[in-house]
Order: structure tokens, then C-alpha cells, then sequence
């Protein structure tokens, strides 16, 4: 049976788990100087009608890292620019390619592209959800803190597509979870109430930094305004004045709490260039995991 991965919901906790792993795995080896072949002859496709840079070289490195094949399409260059129905282009690709790695703005594109494709679809980021990132920001937590169920975690900024994610992963894999946001700018309403009804430990909305990070052992920071949000740069600037990550904010957390940023960083905005570039922030590590991680979901799901 096709597996895609379209958001963490579409694995259980000892699925997420096998990816983490794996992972980790795959790191030590690539480390330890072993050349994998795990994926040769095997094509996957890119489709990004939203631009990056981190993540289109993680899984291209990825790809070529397993002995695979990549071709990137951005949006310009596919159907989807022209308004070819999603179910058609999703049928045709999958004769061409064994998966496709999917980035862009409505999480729709991404279901029906799965709905319709003979191969796995990978979401690579929608405006609701970031799985992909989410994996490989839990695989750092536990590389540099030990098991996660025992941690907590905090968000600190926008109530994106990211964090809607963490929220899915604390339901998921069990661990406590805070989240400060700017009134009007919470996570989804709807995995917001489904992870707290279903999370075994506590996932908890406030409005002060300051209370997200006092117990924390993670504190998650992000963009204030995401891709497609550039219209409200202002407002947002405005809205988020006092969720900066800074040394202030760093100071009321415990002294051993490390900070992550899914990069790219606007320093000066919701993160100090002295946060980022201190011992306590991991960014780098983190996005190095990025490919670490794309490497153990493109194995799972397309090598099988």
C-alpha cells in the first residue's frame, strides 16, 4: 500500500519513532564514512510552488546522498501554474517518478496530489503543516536532551503551519507542550482541541513568553511572518513587539534549556543575533538534521 506523508497523522508513535531513529542512524553512518545506495535508480520529483532553500538542497542531498535521482519543478514550470486539475498531474507523475516531495501554500494541493498519486507524496510544507520539519527539529531535541517524552517544549511567536505540527507531535509521541502566541494569532483551532483531547500530557495556549519559557528544557522560535504573509509584515512587527528571543527572554528559562529556530532567521526580529549564534541555540545542527531525516522518510516510503 502507497504511504504519503502528509501530515504526522498519517503515522502512529512507533512509526515517528522509526523515522527519528533511522535517522539518526543514517547520520552516524554518513559520519562514519559509509556510501549508501539504498534508493539507486529510484527518481523522485520536486514540485515547490513556494521557493526554499534549505529544504530543496536537504532533499536533493538526500536523494543523491541514497544513490536516487531528483528533479525539481517550481511552480512555474508545472500544471499547476496553468490550472491543469491536480488529479491529472498527480496520475501523470506518478508514471515518471517513484515519489513526489511536495511544497506549497494550501494544504489541499498536497491531499489531492496523495489522493490521486500511485506513489508516495511528501509534504514538504503547506500553510498548515510542516511535518518534515517537525521530524528532524525532534530528532535534535533528542540528540542534544535525551528522550522527549520527558522534555518540555516550548513555542514562543506565530501559531504557523510549524507550529501546528509540534502540536500533532506532542499529541503523538506524549511530550508536554507550551505555546505563547499574540492574541490573533493562535495555531489551528482544530488540532489545537484534537491534540489536547487526545495528548497524554498537558498542550497549553498562553499569551506570555515569559510563562512558555520558565520551565522549559526547548524553546521553539520562528519567523513572525511567514511565506505569503509579506501584506502583513507591519501589523505582525506590531503584534509580536515583547516575543522576541533575546537575552531578556532567555534569562527566565533554565539555564540548561536550548533554543531552536527552523531557519531562515530574521535576526533582530524574533531572534538576537547573540541567541543565535550562542552555544544555547542548535539552529545549525537542526538543519543539518533536515537532511539527515528526509533521507529516512524518502528510504521508508519509496524504498519500502
Amino acid at each position: 500500500m502507497v504511504r504519503h506523508l502528509r501530515s504526522l497523522q498519517d503515522f502512529t508513535k512507533d512509526e515517528l519513532g522509526g523515522f527519528i531513529q533511522r535517522a539518526l542512524e543514517l547520520k552516524k553512518e554518513r559520519q562514519d564514512g559509509l556510501q549508501h545506495r539504498l534508493l539507486d535508480g529510484k527518481t523522485i520529483g520536486l514540485i515547490f510552488e513556494k521557493p526554499s532553500t534549505r529544504t530543496r538542497v536537504s532533499f536533493e542531498a538526500a536523494m543523491y546522498g541514497l544513490g536516487g535521482q531528483v528533479i525539481f519543478l517550481s511552480g512555474r514550470d508545472t500544471q499547476l501554474a496553468r490550472s491543469e486539475p491536480l488529479k491529472d498531474m498527480a496520475r501523470v507523475m506518478a508514471r515518471y517518478v517513484d515519489g513526489l516531495v511536495v511544497r506549497t501554500f494550501g494544504q489541499d494541493v498536497v491531499d489531492e496530489l496523495a489522493r490521486y498519486s500511485s506513489v508516495p507524496v511528501v509534504n514538504a510544507l503547506s500553510d498548515l503543516h510542516h511535518p518534515c520539519q517537525i521530524l528532524s527539529d525532534v530528532m535534535t531535541v533528542i540528540e542534544k536532551k535525551g528522550p522527549i517524552e520527558t522534555l518540555k517544549i516550548a513555542w514562543v511567536g506565530d501559531g504557523n503551519n510549524v507550529a501546528n505540527s509540534w502540536i500533532q507531535a506532542a499529541e503523538i509521541l506524549g511530550f508536554e507542550l507550551i505555546l505563547a502566541c499574540p492574541e490573533g494569532y493562535d495555531p489551528d483551532p482544530g488540532i489545537l482541541h484534537k491534540g489536547r483531547s487526545n495528548a497524554a500530557k498537558p498542550i497549553v495556549l498562553v499569551r506570555s513568553p515569559e510563562q512558555a519559557v520558565a520551565e522549559a528544557d526547548v524553546i521553539n522560535v520562528d519567523v513572525w511572518t511567514s511565506m505569503g504573509k509579506e501584506g502583513e509584515e507591519e501589523s505582525r512587527l506590531e503584534a509580536f513587539r515583547g516575543y522576541q528571543m533575546n537575552n531578556g527572554l532567555l534569562a527566565k528559562a533554565p539555564p540548561e534549556a536550548i533554543v531552536l529556530h527552523c531557519l531562515p532567521a530574521h535576526r533582530g526580529e524574533e531572534i538576537t543575533a547573540e541567541v543565535l549564534e550562542s552555544e544555547r541555540c542548535v539552529a545549525f545542527d537542526q538543519a543539518e538534521n533536515k537532511m539527515h531525516m528526509h533521507k529516512a522518510i524518502l528510504e521508508k516510503l519509496i524504498g519500502g
